[in-house]
């Protein structure tokens, strides 16, 4: 899976499940801050990703996700490592 392709069903999905303003989703931005994440939708967003990109996602790993960036690189690199398997 190509990079824009993450990209753009990262975006498609958290604007259809978490009804965010494209406009305002953009790569240095705040994941938490623009989706207005409480832990619950955290759970809601760890089932998404594995629904649509087919890897486990361990909830640890969203303290290092701080920027839409930093999600996009980790999706891309767990895809990669599923890919690789």
């Amino acid at each position: 899976m190509e990079k824009n392709e993450i990209i753009l069903t990262t975006n498609a999905f958290l604007v259809e499940e978490f009804e965010a303003n494209p406009e305002n989703i953009k790569p240095d931005a705040n994941l938490k801050i623009v989706l207005d994440l409480d832990s619950l939708d955290y759970i809601d967003l760890v089932v998404v990703i594995e629904n649509n990109f087919g890897f486990k996602v361990n909830p640890e790993d969203f303290q290092s996700i701080i920027t839409f960036q930093d999600f996009y690189d980790y999706v891309g690199t767990r895809v990669k490592q599923k890919e690789l398997v």
